[in-house]
């Protein structure tokens, strides 16, 4: 089967892509707003850009629902304030993940919705979850409009670790971190790892 993307319907695409480029990492992205709420949702079109500088891209598409075609609060509160965290979902936290990744309004806590606890960071005012083990606060580097998304291009300006996950030598145990990954509609756990060739 060959396919035109440009023939295509935008859906199509998505649940193409989504489907083909697996497992990707999930962004837990906290932010705060001008009014001072806190926000908390996951973004699964997320990787490492850069590491000298550290920067780290988010790609936020548009709202769904009945936010459909709005910018989503996540992209808003980046806009205004310039500051993001990233947290790292270990499949522990999924039920907590999905929850603050439902259509809420803009005034509700996403921390408080999903049952999480709020930190302060070191160098930026968003809040970092708690109960991740790894977090990554960042200052906005650029945003990039990409059709009807928004790349995130952020500079790591504190890193966060939970020893029980540190292994030594700037290595993470993924065991015990456990990191979920997003697959089309559903989810992936890294329990086995193994190194090439077999």
């Amino acid at each position: 089967m060959d396919l035109t993307p440009s023939d295509l319907k935008t859906k199509d695409i998505y649940k193409l892509l989504t489907g083909s480029v697996v497992p990707r990492p999930i962004a837990w992205v906290s932010t705060v707003s001008e009014d001072g709420v806190l926000n908390l949702a996951p973004f699964s079109f997320f990787t490492v850009a850069s590491t000298k500088p550290a920067i780290l891209a988010i790609s936020i598409g548009q709202g769904s629902g009945e936010r459909l075609g709005a910018e989503k609060d996540t992209l808003a509160n980046i806009r205004s304030q310039e500051e993001f965290v990233i947290n790292v979902v270990s499949s522990s936290l999924g039920n907590e993940m999905q929850k603050s990744a439902e259509n809420l309004p803009a005034e509700v806590d996403e921390f408080q919705y999903a049952g999480l606890t709020p930190v302060d960071s070191v160098t930026v005012k968003p809040k970092r979850v708690k109960e991740a083990l790894i977090h990554m606060e960042c200052k906005l580097h650029q945003i990039l409009p990409l059709g009807s998304n928004a790349l995130v291009l952020g500079e790591m300006t504190h890193y966060h670790i939970q020893d029980e996950v540190y292994l030594g030598n700037y290595k993470v145990d993924l065991e015990k971190l456990s990191p979920l990954g997003r697959l089309a509609g559903n989810y992936s756990e890294s329990k086995e790892f193994f190194t090439l060739p077999r």
